[in-house]
This record gives structure tokens, sequence and C-alpha cells, in this order.
């Protein structure tokens, strides 16, 4: 494989791109014969008859048609659930977890799919609604073994170590602080430069993510369509085969492949993984008083059948300075229509400075009260109203209309704060004047 590591800008653009000259066609997409010896093959992420502004595909030139593949046999996984059918019923209680802990020297060793510990579901990925919040845990490189989500897209959420993330269509090296979109039907693998890896996931059965509309807002703010960035064509030609895993139904399934399936030698069009740093999200705040709602920390939206009312919002709270006066600054308490996933990356949140650890979860369902804890509502309450910079944080929410379900580990993994509801237990006493 092309060992490079160049970047092709812009979300949802239509990208050209080739490792070796003279490998993408001229003029048309499926010539009687490709150059090179290529085989022609188009990867489809919506309905041939979708719009065009909402049509995702991509022709991609290989050595070798994926279609060249042993039967699939079952893969079991313990700990990876798919829809709402994989969770268990619980009360209207806020729910928080202490971070899984990372891999020790002679653990078993867990690559990527092995290390994938489903947190809470909603939707059914049969009928294209919800999504699935994963926890990764790893210590091993995924070597020759591969994956394609038939379910779903997933969007990478790195929290610890760093992860080199090989597609069909070339690779992305992401951090912490950065995350990574890999689209339904895809195949990727993931190595861990830094020997051991976390990360959050989020597994979208519904529309496909998107940046959400600006409207008052403006043509500029919110994410950038140019700071997203795909991969130059690369391939592997080294000889051997692959395990490639297919996650399907809700099910894991396994086969071999003579080949490795990262041989898209060139490809163009616009369903294509991609990279974002999150330090390039363009804040928006209050510069006089009161706090805006929370939707204006919106990176991506996948859009329901209901106009702003999501299937899943990514919601990340960065670095920002906070200048209203006369304003409670950090979030209010609140009952929400959506359902709320949350994460932490790095920092502290500034609504639960104790307690809610990096690596860590909450869940706040639909109406399920929630919001400061006691410190930070007094603190926060008392603090001198100038201009305040939160710095070193990075938060950030998995927002579904659909109510989330915690997956049976989750629950009795042994990570669940028993005694979160106790941050509130001092709220109500008079303040000293």
């Amino acid at each position: 494989m092309a060992d490079t590591l160049t970047y092709l800008s812009g979300f949802g653009n239509q990208h050209a791109t080739e490792a070796l000259t003279g490998a993408l066609p001229v003029g048309r997409n499926s010539p009687q014969r490709a150059p090179l010896g290529l085989f022609a093959e188009l990867i489809s992420g919506s309905a041939f008859t979708a719009p065009r502004a909402a049509n995702l595909r991509t022709w991609t030139y290989r050595r070798r048609p994926s279609v060249q593949a042993a039967a699939y046999e079952p893969l079991p996984h313990a700990f990876l659930k798919t829809g709402a059918r994989g969770g268990v019923a619980i009360g209207p209680d806020p729910l928080r977890w202490l971070p899984l802990a990372m891999p020790a020297a002679g653990d078993a060793p867990l690559d990527f799919i092995d290390g994938l510990r489903t947190w809470v579901v909603n939707g059914d990925e049969a009928a294209q609604t919800g999504v699935a919040s994963h926890l990764v845990i790893a210590n091993r490189s995924m070597a020759r073994r591969a994956f394609v989500n038939a379910d779903g897209e997933m969007l990478i959420v790195p929290q610890q170590g760093r992860l080199s993330i090989t597609t069909e269509l070339g690779r992305l090296e992401v951090a912490p602080g950065e995350i990574a979109l890999v689209p339904l039907g895809i195949a990727w693998k993931v190595a861990l430069p830094d020997g051991t890896a976390r990360a959050y996931v989020c597994e979208n059965y519904g529309a496909p993510f998107r940046l959400p509309e600006l409207g008052p807002i403006g043509s500029n703010g919110l994410a950038n369509a140019r700071d997203f960035l795909a991969p130059v064509a690369a391939f592997e030609d080294d000889a051997g085969d692959y395990e490639l895993v297919k996650k399907f139904g809700g099910t894991l399934w396994r086969t071999r492949v003579a080949s490795s399936p990262f041989d898209v030698v060139a490809w163009h069009g616009n369903l294509a993984p991609c990279k974002y740093d999150t330090a390039n999200f363009m804040v928006i705040g209050s510069i006089s008083h009161d706090h805006p709602d929370p939707s204006i920390f919106t990176v991506l939206t996948s859009p329901s059948d209901t106009p702003g009312t999501a299937n899943c919002d990514f919601v990340i709270f960065p670095p920002r300075w906070l200048v209203a006066e006369n304003t409670f600054r950090p979030p209010w308490y609140h009952r929400n229509v959506m359902s709320e996933f949350m994460g932490l990356v790095y920092g502290k949140y500034d609504a639960k400075e104790e307690g809610f650890l990096p690596g860590g979860a909450s869940l706040h369902n639909a109406m399920v009260p929630h919001g400061p804890d006691t410190d930070a509502f007094v603190k926060a309450s008392a603090a001198e109203l100038k201009p305040q910079k939160l710095d070193a944080t990075l938060a950030f929410m998995f927002e579904s209309r659909w109510l989330f379900r915690p997956t049976e580990f989750a629950m009795a993994s042994g990570m669940l704060d028993t005694t979160y509801t106790q941050c509130w237990a001092g709220l109500g006493a008079p303040l000293s004047s």
C-alpha cells in the first residue's frame, strides 16, 4: 500500500483519486475494459433513485471484485447488540457509568471488533431507524482481518490512543479530539499505533449523517464541509488471505477471502470515509445574555421522518469562551423529548466537574430531568460574571428521538455509578449571601 496520508477536503464532495497513474477511466464509469486490468465496482449508499442531492455512491476500480468470498458462517459476539431488542427495560432514572478499564499487560488480545461493548440501543436496523452506542477497548491491531457493517454507518470517537483506520478507499489516522465516519458497506480495519485504545462508537441505522442546516446562523459556523477529510486511494498488494467479518441483520458473520479487500487502486464519488478535527468547530454562543439551546453544538445530524427531530444528532462541547452577562452559564436543568447518551473524551465537563470521567458515559432518556450537580450550581450561581474560557475539555452527545435501552452488560458491568443521583441531593439549600 502506498504510504501516504494525503487527504481530500470536503464533506460529501465528489472526489476522484488514483494510487496509480491511469487507473481512473476517463468519461466512463464502467468501460468495457477498465484501465490496468482492474474491475469496476459500484458501492451505493442510497437508493439508485434518491434525489441527486441525497444520492451517495462511489465507483471503485479494484484488483479483484468483492464477489470472491467463501460462504459466511456465524461469528458469536457476547457483547455486541443491535436495535431496541438488545436492551433491557429500565425506569425513568438518570444513569452514569465509570470508564471501562483499558486492557492491561497479559490480558487476552482484543482487536477493535472483539473489543466492542454495546452500551445503549434503540430502533431497529431492519427498519433503518435508531442507533446503538458502543464502547471499545482494544489492545491488538487488526492485521489480516477486515470489517464491513451492512446494518449502519459507524461514527468513531477515539478517547484514548490513536487509531489507524485502513479502508477500501484509503487510510485515516485519527487521534483523540478527532472523529472518523465510515459509511455503510465499506470494508475497514483498525491498527493501534499506541498499543491500546479506547473509543466511543455510534452505529447509525437511519439516514446517513450530514451537516445540519444553519438557518439564521447563515453561511458560516459550526462544522465546515471543507474541514472533513477523505483519504486518497491506496491499496494493499501483499499476498495472503483475509478474514472478512460482516455485520448483517444484527449478527456478525465471517468468511475467508483469498486476498486483501483493500485492493481499490482508484475511486471517484461522494460515498467515502472521512475524519474531522473537532478543534475546527466554529462554536456559536451568546454574547449578551441567556443560554442558547445545545443544538448550536451539532456537528452532524441523521434526520428522521419528522422535520427537526433527529434520528441522531452528534453534538460536541469543545473549548470555548463564555461571556454572557446575568446568566447561569452551565447547562440549565431541563427535561427533553430527545434522549441523550453522553461521553467525555478529556478534561472536565462544566456541569459535572466530579464523577463524570473521561471514558465514562451517562444516559438521560426522554423527559428524565438532569442538569448541573450541586457543586456546579453553587459555584456558577455565585461566580463573578466576567469572560471565562472553558479549556482542555471535550464532551459529546449522541442524541436521539428514540428511547435508549442499556444492554444487560452495561447494567451488570460493575461500571454503573450507583451514587449518581446523590450529586443533586444538596440542591434547595439557601445560598449564603
